[in-house]
């Protein structure tokens, strides 16, 4: 989370973005009635415990407005879906507090397709997607012959996507079970139904900054999945980070003045990829178990190991972050003991604090731990610091004084409630 002096807030979570922000989301929406919530970049693969995953949670408060940012990848059947799943529930207006950049560009039943194929093909070395083509979608975006929002009134529209559907059906020929007739017609039909959600992005933000309205903006994913920044290339397509949030949303970067990390006190991973602090053994089945860690968006379950605190550190010196979020303590209240990652060693005995951007380097390291008595008593709903057990108290400071930023947010439980809030 970024907090700005207008407030602006960015969502943002060090792992793989399972729906632990939602509990701050709701907290910072319900604290700071914010005026504007916006997604700043992904596609309809962002995992809420809310049942959507392109729509901006921020519609789930009846005076919030929402905006989905020039970044994000737009799914128009899931928008739709989700919309009319927002109606069925009751949620007051939804249709007038959505809008939609026209700079999105557009992710096809194409793209999902050919994400799929992708991954066959990689095989072992698959990345571990949602196979909802949000990859080949920014791949078109970046090779500049993707489709935009705006190009749907655009009489090349049919043209260049036939163009594209032929340059993949030349790829993968047969194996290509796509239907472009079918996405046509799809089109068609949403090219009136979309028009009254779509905005000039650009002018929609500066109009916000410059009256100094509230705004929360949601990310998607998080920064060890960040296509610059994170595990390369077990990431996502787009920059996750801060700097993918003020992309993706024309934010001024002048008003930004809280940055809020969202991690669990533990460490979770979806997919492929690196991760020098996994437990493939008890502990790992017992934090999945308890946790219940399974991806909201692919139903996998997550790996579970240790919390690295090296990947924090990390983080923060691309996030720049001021408080902490730490969730899901209660999912350690059994453990005897609990450890924490410090550095990594490599094979000649040196000690290294920072993450490495060579995976293969990273597999010949070993972890340098430090262990903590665990409370073994419940923190299951716990809403005040001085009611955590000491051992839960002296955990918590050891990151604080590692990372050198205050756990200001700790999550004690399933209930939207069970968090305790320092100052």
């Amino acid at each position: 989370m970024i907090t700005s002096s207008n407030p602006t807030d960015i969502s943002n979570q060090s792992d793989d973005s399972p729906p632990q922000k939602g509990k701050l989301t709701d907290h910072l929406l319900a604290s700071n009635a914010f005026d504007i919530c916006a997604r700043a970049a992904g596609g309809h693969n962002a995992g809420h415990s809310i049942n959507f995953h392109l729509l901006p949670s921020g519609l789930i408060n009846p005076k919030t407005d929402n905006l989905i940012g020039s970044s994000v990848v737009f799914n128009a059947e899931a928008f739709f879906k989700e919309l009319a799943d927002l109606d069925a529930k009751g949620v007051a207006d939804v249709h007038s507090r959505i809008h939609v950049s026209s700079r999105c560009h557009l992710n096809f039943q194409l793209h999902a397709a050919v994400d799929g194929l992708s991954e066959v093909k990689l095989g072992k070395e698959s990345i571990g997607t949602t196979k909802r083509g949000i990859g080949p979608s920014y791949a078109n975006k970046a090779s500049r012959d993707g489709l935009r929002v705006i190009d749907i009134y655009s009489d090349s529209f049919e043209r260049k996507l036939r163009q594209l559907a032929d340059s993949y059906r030349e790829r993968y020929g047969d194996l290509l079970q796509y239907d472009v007739e079918q996405e046509l017609r799809n089109y068609e039909g949403y090219k009136e139904k979309l028009r009254p959600y779509i905005v000039d992005a650009v002018a929609y933000m500066q109009d916000a900054q410059t009256a100094k309205k509230s705004i929360l903006v949601e990310g998607s994913q998080a920064l060890m999945l960040d296509i610059d920044y994170g595990t390369y290339p077990y990431v996502t397509s787009s920059n996750t980070s801060l700097g993918g949030c003020i992309q993706g949303l024309a934010l001024s970067p002048f008003h930004l003045k809280n940055v809020i990390a969202v991690v669990k006190a533990y460490t979770t991973r979806v997919g492929g990829g690196p991760f020098p602090t996994e437990q493939l053994n008890d502990v790992g089945t017992k934090l999945q178990d308890i946790g219940g860690e399974i991806g909201v968006s692919t139903g996998r379950r997550r790996r579970c190991g240790w919390l690295d605190l090296v990947v924090l550190k990390y983080s923060m010196a691309i996030n720049h972050y001021t408080t902490i979020n730490l969730t899901k303590l209660d999912v350690l209240d059994t453990f005897p003991t609990i450890r924490v990652a410090t550095a990594y060693i490599t094979p000649d005995g040196q000690k290294r604090s920072t993450f490495p951007a060579d995976l293969g380097e990273l597999e010949t390291y070993e972890v340098e731990y430090t262990d903590f008595e665990g409370w073994q008593t419940s923190t299951s709903g716990v809403r005040d610091w001085d009611k955590l057990p000491v051992q839960a108290q002296k955990y918590i400071a050891f990151i604080e004084e590692f990372i050198g930023a205050k756990v200001a947010y700790i999550g004690t439980g399933q209930d939207r409630e069970d968090m305790i809030i320092r100052a």
